[in-house]
């Protein structure tokens, strides 16, 4: 594995657009821009050993996380991390599209979560 340095181009395509998909393109980092539009959600899933960061680009929504769906405020100007085996789940509860990008990065062994 031999990763470089890259740029890659943001569409505004009503769709997804995988950015980074690990190896061998990166270390194990994935990354992707979603694009949810009113009513949508990206559906609930796991961060599994894997840590998570979503920057937000347009729109407003909430996160919902844990087993109690505790709701969080997203949107614009936002960034939110999702530890580790952290349930979660994006709806986009704004009447315009919300727009995010997501880094994802595996954990390191014996690191502390």
């Amino acid at each position: 594995m031999d990763p470089k340095p890259r740029t890659m181009e943001l569409t505004d395509a009503a769709e997804y657009q995988p950015l980074l998909r690990g190896e061998p393109q990166t270390c194990g980092m994935r990354s992707g821009r979603v694009y949810l539009k009113p009513g949508e959600s990206c559906g609930e899933h796991s961060t599994g050993d894997h840590e998570e960061q979503l920057v937000f680009l347009a729109g407003r929504g909430t996160a919902y996380s844990g087993a109690d769906k505790h709701p969080i405020p997203v949107g614009v100007g936002k960034i939110l991390y999702v530890p580790p085996q952290m349930l979660h789940d994006i709806c986009n509860t704004g009447d315009e599209p919300l727009v995010y990008i997501y880094c994802v990065t595996p954990i390191r062994k014996g690191s502390k979560t």
